[in-house]
């Protein structure tokens, strides 16, 4: 089959399709997906370099989450038969290639309204929206819930979820593109983060109360901004950081807010857990809410430009895809 494998730690270029790697063989818990898309998620950036070199080893294929059809499964599979769509929210071997391996608890059914490609939408960002949003900061209806870069992938996720279960929602962009997908999912008021002065209109569109959460995905960047637009008992929950951030803990004093973390493979390892993200899921899907947007696709020869883009990229603009025929 042919897969992406990387060889050497090192930039986007070590990203290279490998036209003979063998079909793997699924264990007595696993399944074998022909895979039909692949999402792109910035943890595969970072791995990509050598970050976490001491814990895995080379040949590496990236990929975490993919939608296509089983293949073949192991002998104790009981959920899934060979030809079922389905989605995973994890992998054994890697997503980006033809065929990629993961346990039977990692693999959903896929509704037929969604393809592969939004199939491919689904894991990693609505899973982690979800957590952020429900699980961890325990967002409640009529709440106001500031998304502090909405218009990636988990963004777009977390704003469906908040305007279906009935949050007031804000959210921030980059670009112009970025402030209308994230205005066209949900988002009741729109701030451009680049642009000076743009916390100040947060707190006017609050009527100066503040927001009651914020789902945050550039915590070295944001968070202590985020800290004070705070409303009283408000909560802050991190997504993503690329570095330290040094705040002022005096403003958390007065208000009794709190700043929580986020982990997508920790928290939500619990198959209890997952089938409750996985159900809320299914029913958005069923009642039209839930929408993957597909910002970019490229083919398995195009994941070293997918990588630069999810890093380095003018801004983000839902999910980035690989596609494979």
């Amino acid at each position: 089959m042919r897969a992406v494998r990387v060889t050497e730690w090192g930039g986007p270029e070590v990203l290279k399709v490998h036209p003979d790697v063998t079909i793997p063989e699924p264990q007595v818990n696993q399944i074998l997906i022909k895979v039909g898309a692949s999402g792109v998620n910035p943890v595969e950036a970072y791995k990509r370099t050598g970050r976490d070199a001491k814990s895995m080893s080379l040949p590496w294929t990236p990929g975490t989450d993919c939608a296509g059809t089983v293949h073949k499964i192991g002998l104790a599979v009981t959920n899934f038969k060979p030809g079922d769509r389905v989605y995973t929210f994890g992998s054994v071997t890697g997503t980006y290639a033809e065929y990629a391996i993961s346990t039977e608890d990692n693999v959903y059914m896929l509704p037929d309204q969604l393809d592969f490609k939004a199939g491919a939408a689904l894991g990693v960002p609505y899973f982690t929206a979800y957590r952020a949003l429900i699980q961890r900061a325990r967002a409640e209806a009529g709440q106001t819930v500031l998304v502090h870069g909405a218009s990636g992938s988990v963004g777009i996720a977390t704003l469906q979820f908040a305007k279906a279960y009935g949050m007031t929602v804000l959210g921030t962009a980059g670009t112009p593109e970025g402030m209308q997908l994230v205005r066209e999912n949900g988002a009741k008021f729109v701030f451009n983060h680049r642009q000076d002065g743009y916390m100040d209109e947060i707190m006017t569109a609050t009527s100066g109360e503040g927001v009651d959460v914020i789902i945050e995905m550039l915590a070295d960047v944001n968070l202590q901004k985020d800290l004070e637009v705070l409303a009283p008992d408000g909560v802050v929950a991190v997504i993503g950081s690329r570095g330290t951030a040094e705040i002022k803990p005096a403003l958390m004093l007065g208000k009794e807010s709190a700043i929580i973390g986020v982990t997508v493979r920790g928290g939500v390892k619990g198959q209890k857990s997952r089938k409750v993200i996985s159900a809320a899921i299914n029913a958005g899907i069923q009642s039209g809410w839930i929408k993957p947007h597909i910002g970019k696709e490229f083919p398995l020869e195009g994941a070293p430009q997918a990588h630069h883009e999810i890093i380095d990229g003018p801004g983000a603009l839902g999910r980035i895809v690989l596609t494979v025929p």
